[in-house]
């Protein structure tokens, strides 16, 4: 039989495409009220935009990046992400004000909490997900 790996998070990072990096830095920045950090650009790959979502290597879940490039399109039908809060309900209401869509008023999932759905500046939807 073999080894059990140690258990960890099944996600280690995440991109959302944007096509206005600007519009939705503002927007994501605004929600969760907090900075999103600038990556200098990959000598690989010039033409990528990245910033980076805050992030400690001490906490539990993961980071991810808002990706500006030339070849990824944003958009609502591919992989949703779930960002974590203290109560969904409350970046749900800062949706609308930084110029997004709320598409799901918090609503409960059972023993699993609650969640909200909103659709950012940029086309894509993502989900908000509280234990409380």
């Amino acid at each position: 039989m073999a080894d059990i790996p140690s258990p960890m998070n099944p996600v280690g990072w995440f991109e959302i495409y944007v096509t206005d990096m600007a519009r939705a830095r503002k927007f994501y920045e605004a929600v969760f009220g907090h900075p999103i950090e600038s990556l200098p650009p990959m000598p690989s790959d010039p033409d990528m935009q990245m910033c980076m979502f805050p992030m400690s290597a001490t906490a539990t879940g993961t980071s991810g990046a808002l990706v500006k490039h030339s070849k990824m399109k944003p958009g609502v039908g591919g992989t949703l992400v779930y960002f974590s809060c203290q109560d969904c309900a409350l970046e749900a209401a800062r949706v609308a004000a930084a110029g997004g869509t709320r598409t799901l008023p918090k609503m409960s999932i059972g023993e699993y909490g609650f969640i909200a759905m909103a659709q950012d500046t940029e086309g894509n939807l993502i989900g908000l997900h509280s234990q409380a």
